[in-house]
């Protein structure tokens, strides 16, 4: 079955630190790009931290130095570490897949996207 599965999420009092994990399944042969997005109550998703084959980062500018985003492309799982969080990183946290080819049906899949993983930053 073709997914991502996601876990990690939680709550956590303001500056504690938590690491999200998202696998995918399948026989898979290569994913371009990996992701983790975040909606809070009332906002838009939006870009948190992504990571390509080759290893660039690219980064929101509220998380730079407080998140690091790693991928294992031998298990097919994306990490994000987040470090001093702060109440406002309160969101759901999405996973997010580009460019994944497998070695059999469906061969391709131009985007996955994970069931979501809330965390919640309070004291």
């Amino acid at each position: 079955q073709v997914q991502l599965v996601e876990s990690g999420g939680g709550l956590v009092q303001p500056g504690g630190s938590l690491r999200l994990s998202c696998a995918a399944s399948g026989r898979i042969l290569s994913i371009n790009v990996m992701g983790w997005y975040r909606q809070a109550p009332g906002k838009q998703r939006e870009l948190v931290a992504a990571i390509t084959t080759g290893g660039s980062t690219n980064y929101a500018d509220s998380v730079k130095g407080r998140f690091t985003i790693s991928r294992d492309n031998a298990k097919n799982t994306v990490y994000l570490q987040m470090n001093s969080l702060k109440p406002e990183d309160t969101a759901v946290y999405y996973c997010k897949m580009d460019g994944v080819r497998y070695s059999t049906v469906p061969y391709y899949r131009r985007e996955l996207w994970g069931q979501g993983t809330q965390v919640t930053v309070s004291s």
